[in-house]
């Protein structure tokens, strides 16, 4: 896992004062791409690490941070949680490597540290979109995260209705490159797309958190509380299985296949909150796709296509 290697490889240049790619692929078992990647990701994130060129050189944790971690700054030390925090919600071990290194700080960097490494959760499960480029948003709401300051929000609805909100911000989640913004408001915890933020200042206010808020858990009260609501009616559908690649990016999580048939074909569940919406997901597969059920789903399906024929029947050009 990534974030152990990042750790790993912060130690070991601790310990040897300058490693080049090659010694640190053959200590950690990759590549010396990888390695070299991981070098790079040290050194783009804050982290002292910086490579030396010529013959002899390498890279080198410069500062003189020794292997208790005292060299490093507060701003490193919340770089390097920044960086490799968020594996530590998907992966066990990353989060154990983590609590070692959190135990290696001097006592005033601890809180900062822990805050970054909480800041963040990546959430690889999508909703049925495509990925989005990072919003450059995403940095300052990191900063009022781990510095404890209340953010005042301009955020669009759903229905591109604008609100004036003053929030706690507890953590940010990345979800297939769409960010949300968890944080306390007055009437509890509300979850904000970053892409839906049209203004964001930072105040001076300090941010108040729960004693025992955790990112990971609340973000999996949300997707559990989204996917039931996304998925209050189920349609079967057949289909060739060389599309089902595609049937799955429209529907996320809410695919799954029950049995596959004879001749390439696959016979699929797709969930939705309504017929209409799997409906309308299923009306520009035309023939490629045969609902089985329910049949409110396919009396939708009929209703969309008569409704398209009378608009365009006959028109020329």
């Amino acid at each position: 896992m990534r974030a152990d290697r990042l750790v790993a490889t912060l130690l070991l240049m601790q310990a040897r004062g300058r490693v080049t790619a090659s010694e640190l692929a053959r200590e950690l078992e990759v590549s010396v791409a990888t390695a070299r990647r991981d070098l790079e990701a040290l050194s783009t994130a804050g982290i002292p690490v910086y490579p030396q060129p010529g013959r002899g050189g390498g890279w080198s944790l410069v500062g003189g941070a020794r292997t208790d971690l005292s060299g490093l700054t507060a701003a490193e030390a919340q770089a390097l949680f920044l960086l490799v925090g968020p594996a530590a919600s998907i992966v066990p071990e990353a989060k154990s490597a983590l609590r070692k290194l959190v135990r290696a700080l001097p006592d005033t960097f601890r809180a900062d540290a822990e805050a970054a490494a909480d800041a963040v959760v990546i959430d690889p499960a999508r909703w049925g979109e495509r990925g989005r480029e990072r919003p450059d948003l995403v940095k300052s709401l990191q900063a009022a995260t781990v510095r404890r300051r209340k953010v005042r929000l301009v955020y669009a609805s759903r229905a591109r209705e604008r609100t004036d909100r003053l929030v706690d911000p507890w953590g940010l989640v990345d979800k297939d490159d769409v960010w949300y913004l968890v944080a306390g408001t007055e009437k509890g915890q509300r979850t904000f797309r970053v892409d839906r933020i049209a203004e964001a200042v930072v105040t001076d206010l300090p941010a108040e958190r729960p004693a025992d808020f955790e990112l990971s858990e609340a973000w999996r009260r949300v997707v559990d509380e989204v996917e039931r609501e996304r998925s209050h009616l189920s349609a079967t559908v057949l289909i060739d299985g060389r599309h089902l690649p595609v049937l799955r990016t429209q529907f996320g999580r809410h695919c799954d296949v029950d049995a596959t048939l004879d001749g390439g074909r696959v016979r699929a569940r797709v969930a939705a909150p309504t017929a209409l919406m799997i409906a309308q997901h299923l009306a520009g597969w035309g023939m490629l796709v045969d609902v089985v059920e329910p049949a409110q789903v396919r009396a939708e399906l009929a209703r969309l296509g008569a409704e398209l024929t009378r608009r365009y029947a006959g028109r020329e050009g």
